[in-house]
Formats: structure tokens, C-alpha cells, sequence
């Protein structure tokens, strides 16, 4: 039978006898009663780390959970911090929270923690999308700002990211310095819980129009727009936040023909219609495929709960809908804005598009083509939020995303953002759909211009304690023991992000990489593809993404060297052994 670890127990015993809430006590002592002691290990085995991102949990009593003491630990930091580093100001900050259950609650223990800090907080009186919050840190001249969301982690999650004064979420330095603040934070008595009322500022429906008025004055299209305007269009909010504004969004590009999904536009936190709330899932896209196959549809979009990420199908040539995955979508959106903006004569020269690293190559190649410059960032929406930053007044950001199903057009925040990345979407419909022609075929001519790119993402989970260790022993061997070559080329270099080195593998040559260290390892074979191994930074997953091309010669070819590239994949896969 299994033991508790005796530092585990004396943890435990620390917040059954400290000044804890009561109904946290209970929670501990019924799992000591039940001898729930994996659970109870995972739950005080660490101090749920506060990332660069901020953090994000399982909910529940304990050191590793999410919980008001948690919740709290982390605004005390970061209340530290920004006094600090603005002494003498009145420091602003605003705070929203998405549909999960608990968001509500994590979000007032925010306010009630800034607010006895003296730091002035802008409060969202109801539930609002991460790229609201965002455009709310920028246009009210906060120092800071709070989005309690876990994204589209399952329903047992809650996450709390910290965003800096441009509207992204902390870089280096500053994100260190913010962890060490929390760090600090050894005991519940160092949180000022005490609400001050007079700091706390609610806010809603003004920076609702805001945003949405700013949202529209970006359409490049307005006129395929008004030819299309009753394109059909499926939406669903998966029960999160987009209700509250992606409706609107692309009502105010001009559509007046857009259908929800009704089972799934009730904010809800148990997410009762789908396994798991992610657009990435085609499991949770199933009750808005079925609606867009009754009302023949165009197009159907749907967020994730805090609506930063969107997904999207369209129909193929056999009148089928298909899910296209992140690197299509966000591989047409740029084609789409670059042309649009070439046909309006907007290319000035000073124009730039941004991907990460793990994000199709096939961006690239339609940058080059159009003589736009492009960047690579790490992996996290916040490398992409810095370069804006840096280039913010000289350079003109046109757009840019990332595989995950995460793009941003426009320069409002800083942050991925799935409203205005919805209205786009639609104007990018409407404006092929002008031209005759459908999303899809729009794609395969894409493929034949600039390369046939194809993609498959492979994420293994390893939970607790024991999955950690496990994933790290995996990039360990992955590092000491590259492979020699995948899918029948030979790997010709390694790109180790961690140590910072790209490696010629066949003339042993190094050199070093521009980028922040980050636990990344990329495996690029003679015939260009890529293989990227990496931890994920949110959820208890390793993450393999695999990047195969080839030519495509003709838009009748496209099936049959889709299916060879696939095949591509899955042998890289097995020499790599996942």
C-alpha cells in the first residue's frame, strides 16, 4: 500500500493548521480522511510555479493548485513588483476573467489583493475575451494587467496570466523579476487581502465599442465585404467568452448572415457540449459542423473559452467540411492581408509579418515572394507582442500567429486575439468568394505557388511528479542522441534553443541563435523538413511538430501528393520514435 511522504503530510498539516479558509480545510482533510495520497502529493509536491506566463492549475487546496491563496500570492508579487518599479506613481491595472468556473471568484481576489496595495484597478463587471483585456491595458494607460483564463486547458483548470504595460505579457527581464516577487511570497500572511473599494473601478460596455470601432477601421476589403454580405457563417463560442463580442465583430465588418451555434453560446464553465474546449479539437467543432451542413454554410468559426484562439471549416471541392489546422489558416491569412494590401497599394516597404519558430515555413516563403519582411519568434504569442513593441512607431505591423491556432492582425494588442482574427477570417472568405472561388481552393493555389507545406502536431501527456521527470529525460536523450536521419534524408542540422546553437551536422560547424534560451530541440534533414521537440509551458504535454514539403504541380495533383506527403510525416514520426 502506498505511503504519504512524510514532507508531504507536514505540508499539508501546515494549511490544515494556519489561517486557511475553512472550506479549504476540509477539502485537505477529506483527501487525508480518503488516503487520496497521489492527489495529495500533486498537490503540495511543489509551489504551483509562477512562469513567465503567469500561472495555471488544477484547482484545489494545495501549494501546486489553484486557489485563492495561490491566486493571492501571486498578485502580492506582482503588486510588490510594480510598486517597485514605478515608485511614486498611482499605479493602474485592469482585470477581466473568461467563463470558467471559479474565474469569477480568482478575479475579485485579484482586485481585493491590488486594491489593498494602493494600486487603482480597472475591474470588467462581467466576463471578457483575453484581447479585450489586452486592449484595455494599452488604452487606459496601465502598468499591469490580469486575465484569469486556462485557456483551453479541461474544465478542472484556472490560469492567471500577467500582461506589462504594452498590453503582452511579461518578457525578459521583467518576468523574472516578477517571479522572483512571488517567490518572495513565503507565507498567507505577507498578502494584503483587505478590499479597498475605492480602487476598484468597474468597466464594460465603453471599451466594448471602443475595441469593436477599432476593430472595424482595419477591413481592407470593405467592398468584396458588401458583395458578400450574407455570406453564411456558422459561429460558436464553445460556452466562453467570444459571445460577448465576435457576433459583433463581424457584424461591424458588414456580415448579416451569421448563425450560432445555440447548445454552445451560454458561458459555462463545466463546458458541457464538448470533452475539451479547444477549436484545435475537431471533437468540439462537432455541433458546428452540424449546423453548417443543415444551413449549407460558407464558413464556420469557433473560439476557445477566453477567445484568443480560433478554428475554422470550410468546405473542399467535394462539398465536405474539412477542418484546416493553425499553419493553413494562419499560412492564407497572411497570403490574404499581403495581397489585399498590394492590390490597395499599401506595401510601403516598412511592413512586417511575424511567426514562431514551430509555425509553417510556408509564411515565409509568401513574405519573400512578396517582399515583406517576416521574423521568427520562440514559441508564446508574448515574443511576438515584444517585437511589436520594439518596432511600435517605425515599422507597421500587418500580422502574424502561431500553429496553435493563435493570429493577430493589426496592432489594438498584443496579444492573439480570435475576434479580430474572426473577422478576418470572414472578410478572407468573402473576398475569394468575390473572386469565385472557395477558402479551399484558395489554399491549393496557394500550394501551388509557393510550396505544398504539410504539418502534424504530436502531443504525448505525462501528468504529475512522475510525467515531468518523464518528459525531461525524453529532451535529455533527444540532446545526447539526436537522430541520424528522419523519413529517409539525413538530419543536416540541429538547432538546441536551450544552449542557444545551431549545429551543421555535416561540415560540424556552429554558429550561434538570436533567440531567449527556451527548452526547444529542431531537427532540419536535408529535404527541408523539420522536426521541433518541445515541453509544453502550459499543460503537462511534450510536444513534437513535424514540417514535410514538396512541389505541387498542378491543383489536380493535390490529392494524391497529399497523401504521399502524409506519408512523409508518419515515417519521420516512427524514426523519431513517437
Amino acid at each position: 500500500m502506498q505511503e504519504l511522504d512524510p514532507a508531504i503530510l507536514q505540508k499539508a498539516n501546515a494549511w490544515l493548521q494556519g489561517g486557511y479558509d475553512d472550506d479549504i480545510k476540509k477539502q485537505i482533510q477529506s483527501l487525508l480522511d480518503n488516503k487520496a495520497y497521489t492527489e495529495l502529493t500533486d498537490s503540495f509536491y511543489r509551489d504551483l510555479e509562477f512562469g513567465t506566463g503567469g500561472l495555471r492549475g488544477i484547482m484545489g487546496p494545495g501549494t501546486n493548485r489553484m486557489n485563492k491563496y495561490t491566486i493571492g500570492a501571486a498578485t502580492q508579487g506582482l503588486a510588490n513588483y510594480l510598486k517597485k518599479t514605478y515608485p511614486g506613481e498611482k499605479v493602474k491595472v485592469a482585470i477581466a476573467h473568461d467563463s470558467r468556473n471559479n474565474a469569477d471568484f480568482f478575479s475579485r481576489i485579484t482586485a481585493e489583493v491590488f486594491s489593498a496595495n494602493d494600486i487603482h484597478v480597472y475591474f470588467f463587471k462581467a466576463l471578457r475575451p483575453t484581447p479585450e483585456l489586452s486592449f484595455a491595458v494599452r488604452v487606459l494607460g496601465c502598468k499591469s494587467g490580469v486575465m484569469l483564463t486556462a485557456s483551453h486547458n479541461p474544465k478542472e483548470y484556472n490560469g492567471y496570466k500577467a500582461y506589462g504595460a504594452d498590453g503582452g505579457q511579461f518578457v525578459a527581464p521583467h518576468d523574472k523579476a516578477v517571479m522572483d516577487e512571488v517567490a518572495a511570497i513565503k507565507s498567507i500572511n505577507d498578502i494584503k487581502f483587505n478590499r479597498v473599494d475605492a480602487n476598484i473601478e468597474e468597466i464594460g460596455e465603453e471599451l466594448d465599442e471602443q475595441y469593436l470601432s477599432a476593430i472595424a477601421k482595419l477591413s481592407v476589403s470593405p467592398e468584396a465585404i458588401k458583395r458578400q454580405k450574407d455570406l453564411k457563417i456558422v459561429y460558436s463560442p464553445i460556452h466562453g467568452t467570444g459571445i460577448t463580442l465576435a457576433p459583433q465583430a463581424l457584424k461591424r465588418f458588414g456580415f448579416e448572415n451569421v448563425i450560432l451555434v445555440d447548445e454552445q453560446i451560454t458561458p459555462d464553465g463545466n463546458f458541457p457540449t464538448v470533452v475539451y474546449p479547444n477549436p484545435e479539437e475537431k471533437e468540439a467543432l462537432t455541433l458546428a459542423l452540424k449546423k453548417a451542413q443543415e444551413v449549407d454554410a460558407d464558413l464556420v468559426l469557433a473560439t476557445d473559452p477566453d477567445a484568443d484562439r480560433v478554428g475554422i471549416a470550410v468546405k473542399n471541392t467535394d462539398n465536405e467540411f474539412i477542418l484546416l489546422n493553425g499553419n493553413q489558416t494562419g499560412a492564407m491569412l497572411i497570403n490574404y492581408l499581403l495581397t489585399a494590401w498590394e492590390e490597395k497599394g499599401k506595401l510601403t516597404g516598412k511592413e512586417y509579418i511575424v511567426k514562431t519558430i514551430v509555425t509553417t515555413n510556408l509564411i515565409e516563403e509568401i513574405a519573400k515572394a512578396k517582399n515583406v519582411t517576416y521574423y521568427n519568434t520562440l514559441t508564446g504569442f508574448k515574443y511576438i507582442g515584444e517585437l511589436m513593441t520594439h518596432f511600435e512607431g517605425k515599422q507597421t505591423f500587418i500580422g502574424g500567429g502561431e500553429e496553435s491556432y493563435g493570429y493577430l492582425i493589426g496592432e489594438l494588442v498584443r496579444d492573439k486575439d480570435a475576434i479580430v482574427s474572426s473577422a478576418f477570417i470572414a472578410e478572407m472568405t468573402a473576398y475569394y468568394k468575390d473572386k469565385g472561388s472557395s477558402l479551399f481552393e484558395a489554399l491549393i493555389d496557394t500550394y501551388v505557388q509557393y510550396g505544398f507545406y504539410k504539418e502534424k502536431l504530436i502531443s504525448l501527456t505525462k501528468k504529475g511528479k512522475t510525467g515531468a521527470e518523464e518528459i525531461k529525460e525524453m529532451m535529455e536523450k533527444f540532446r545526447s542522441n539526436p537522430p541520424v536521419s528522419l523519413g529517409g534524408s539525413k538530419v543536416a542540422t540541429l538547432k538546441d534553443y536551450e544552449k542557444g546553437i545551431e549545429t551543421d551536422l555535416l561540415n560540424n560547424t556552429t554558429k550561434k541563435i538570436e533567440l531567449p534560451k527556451s527548452d526547444v530541440l529542431q531537427f532540419i534533414t536535408e529535404d527541408g523538413t523539420i522536426v521541433s521537440a518541445r515541453p509544453s509551458g502550459t499543460e503537462p504535454k511534450i510536444k513534437f511538430y513535424c514540417s514535410v514539403n514538396t512541389k505541387l504541380a498542378s491543383k489536380e495533383a493535390y490529392a494524391q501528393t497529399d497523401k504521399q506527403l502524409d506519408e512523409k510525416v508518419n515515417n519521420v514520426m516512427k524514426d523519431l520514435g513517437v
